[in-house]
């Protein structure tokens, strides 16, 4: 198993795409560790999976992206392509984290959920993180990075399809988070 107790917003990159993509590799081993856990260990690796999802696309729609709109040259058009796969994907993992990892087709729901988040981070890598890096600097690059992980730190811990811009995690991202987050200790508590 991999160290998934690591978390996103205390990671050591200090480069916002090589954060992202150590992250993004950090989904696919968690994706690896719930697909190989025992059932009676299924639950608490799904569930470090969905607040790893849940921070890191809340990071990208309130940083990254709104800075990709603004520097890229047709960056709007590679942002609004990225919040609909990100709005699909958490759409899939709100419905999986809903049944549960004991329902009977929850690998199977899995294995689509893994497909949609692996083709997004595919077209983050190729369309977006590409671009960024031609047409930024490593002191904006540092000061994403940053942000990213400030925004991580306080960032809802369950998926809210929904709210994929900036604006609407501003919005509603604070409540909501300090909601998910009382939650999670709740959770905990009761185990």
């Amino acid at each position: 198993m991999t160290d998934s107790s690591r978390r996103p917003e205390t990671m050591e990159e200090k480069d916002v795409i090589d954060l992202l993509l150590a992250q993004h590799a950090m989904i696919r081993d968690m994706f690896d560790d719930v697909e190989q856990a025992a059932p009676q260990e299924r639950g608490p690796a799904f569930t470090r999976l969905v607040r790893m999802l849940a921070v890191h696309e809340t990071a990208e729609e309130e940083i990254v992206h709104p800075y990709v709109r603004k520097v890229v040259d047709g960056g709007e058009a590679v942002v609004d392509d990225r919040l609909a796969e990100e709005r699909q994907a958490k759409e899939l993992l709100q419905r999986l984290e809903e049944a549960g990892p004991d329902a009977p087709d929850f690998l199977e729901r899995l294995t689509l959920l893994r497909a949609a988040v692996t083709a997004h981070a595919r077209s983050e890598e190729r369309y977006e993180f590409v671009r960024l890096r031609a047409e930024t600097g490593p002191a904006e690059r540092r000061a994403m990075a940053a942000g990213v992980k400030a925004a991580e730190a306080l960032a809802p811990t369950h998926p809210h399809p929904g709210v994929e811009s900036a604006t609407m995690n501003l919005l509603v991202g604070t409540p909501v988070a300090m909601v998910d987050r009382i939650r999670d200790v709740i959770r905990q508590a009761m185990r």
